[in-house]
């Protein structure tokens, strides 16, 4: 009888599909950590790491424009507000030994200055204080975003956009932001990237900025 032997491929020849998720269970920090290297920064597929969980995800192509769009309403409003910002991108944010995320777009508001000529996370940064996903997000996603304790998240999908708020260490839903307390922000955002699709994102701001 022959032995099966076991094969071992390097994490970055997978081939993802447009859509797709792969989860990796029983992936120790370190076996994280080396993942992360091995894919290395520019890359398409985005992962999240929570309780030895492991997911590599494949954005859809159309998940790009809602993403671009709802990080220009953010700095919109926040200029209108007169409320100074840092915007992180996608950076990978991580938790030693618990979690590791990259969202879609992120900002520091409270923490703007602490952030201001940082080209690299330290180890004592905070995290952001509002994180954004534009694709279906699962359970091992929001479990790192709490890990890492971001305040505030918002998940954009299926053309509805959910604000989670972190209370004692989970998320709560809300129906308002407390950064845009005054804003009907589950109701413009989703418009917007509605009407972005019918006239264009330029167009789209321009209405957006004139109405606020």
């Amino acid at each position: 009888m022959t032995a099966a032997i076991p094969v071992f491929k390097p994490v970055s020849q997978m081939q993802l599909s447009p859509g797709s998720t792969v989860t990796i269970p029983d992936v120790s920090w370190e076996e994280f950590e080396s993942i992360l290297q091995e894919l290395g920064e520019k890359r398409t597929t985005r992962i999240a790491y929570s309780q030895s969980n492991l997911e590599i995800m494949a954005p859809l192509s159309e998940h790009e424009i809602p993403k671009d769009l709802i990080s220009d309403i953010v700095k919109i409003l926040l200029k209108a507000k007169n409320i100074r910002y840092q915007p992180f991108g996608s950076t990978t944010f991580k938790k030693q030994g618990l979690a590791g995320v990259e969202p879609d777009a992120c900002f520091y508001i409270q923490n703007y200055q602490r952030m201001i000529g940082r080209r690299r996370l330290e180890p004592n940064d905070p995290p952001p204080d509002l994180a954004i996903e534009t694709d279906v997000t699962s359970k091992t996603t929001l479990d790192a975003y709490e890990a890492i304790a971001v305040p505030e998240l918002w998940v954009y999908d299926s053309g509805s956009l959910s604000i989670y708020l972190l209370k004692d260490g989970k998320y709560i839903k809300s129906d308002t932001s407390p950064n845009f307390q005054d804003i009907a922000i589950t109701q413009i955002i989703p418009a917007a990237v509605e009407r972005s699709w019918q006239v264009g994102s330029f167009q789209a701001l321009q209405e957006l900025e004139a109405m606020i």
